[in-house]
């Protein structure tokens, strides 16, 4: 079984044996040029052999089209069945063999440079009319902002580029940070690593940040919590790699904007899959699907 999972500028490609477990996996990155990207990542996956199952945060985008395309035309295979929602694959990852392992009922909800989410439904994914755009969107904040019409008001917070701003926001507004010390004053080279790290190292500024991030998050997990009634809310990307500053948070956050019963049959881990999680959920999509 071969995942792929193709974004506008990378894709990651896994190798699953027949007892779904991952037994090779490559990714490469070509800015601009998803089908290049895909059919890389493919070449270094090694000599595997069989059709590719395919997910993309962007399935019917302009990009993620030619990338199917490149895939028949270039590695000899092609893509089966429909290409599956990142954030879908990723939830069908975590249920199949991660954090949810054996959980019929499951929300995936992750952030890196975007938002992505997925659900299962009595293990099933729910896919809605397929007109939605991801979790970005969810409004969280009554103010207007042109970034919250451009991606959705979650991701213009909590996606990395957010997470960013809002520290240069707060050192532009006169607060002292080692961050700024850590680029040399130069704003536009600080990155979330940066944040993270000064986080970690007690910087006041970034740890303060790093909450108001929790914030945002738990406010969305409790909505998808409210809405959806997961028995298992899966948090990946930055959730997940920065556990040490989030989780906690989210979890408090979470319980105090929710009814005591929900809170107590809710249960929020971190994913077991980081960048490969789509990739293989893709694959085992693919592999429980009717022949």
């Amino acid at each position: 079984m071969i995942g792929l999972e193709v974004r506008e500028d990378d894709a990651v490609a896994v190798a699953l044996d027949s007892d779904g477990r991952l037994v090779a996996q490559a990714d490469a990155r070509e800015p601009g040029d998803a089908a290049a990207a895909a059919v890389a990542a493919l070449g270094r996956l090694g000599p595997q052999v069989g059709p590719v199952a395919m997910a993309s945060p962007a399935p019917e985008s302009d990009w993620c089209v030619a990338a199917i395309a490149a895939v028949a035309r270039d590695t000899g295979t092609g893509v089966t069945g429909p290409v599956v929602a990142s954030g879908t694959a990723a939830a069908i990852a975590e249920a199949s063999a991660g954090a949810a392992r054996g959980v019929s009922n499951v929300v995936f909800f992750g952030i890196a440079d975007h938002v992505s989410a997925g659900i299962l439904r009595d293990g099933l994914p729910l896919t809605g009319a397929g007109r939605a755009p991801a979790l970005a969107w969810l409004g969280l904040n009554p103010v207007e902002r042109d970034d919250y019409r451009r991606i959705g008001c979650l991701e213009a917070e909590v996606a990395s580029a957010g997470i960013v701003r809002r520290l240069v926001w707060r050192i532009k507004a006169g607060d002292r940070s080692r961050v700024g010390d850590a680029v040399g004053g130069e704003l536009s080279a600080i990155t979330l690593e940066h944040i993270l790290a000064a986080a970690r190292g007690g910087d006041g500024v970034s740890i303060s940040v790093m909450r108001d991030t929790a914030r945002y998050l738990a406010m969305a997990a409790a909505n998808l919590a409210l809405i959806v009634e997961p028995d298992v809310l899966v948090v990946g990307g930055i959730m997940a790699s920065a556990a040490d500053l989030l989780l906690d948070a989210i979890r408090l956050e979470a319980a105090r904007r929710l009814p005591p019963d929900i809170t107590r049959a809710l249960t929020i881990v971190p994913a077991m899959f980081a960048v490969e999680g789509p990739a293989i959920g893709a694959a085992r999509f693919a592999s429980a699907a009717p022949q």
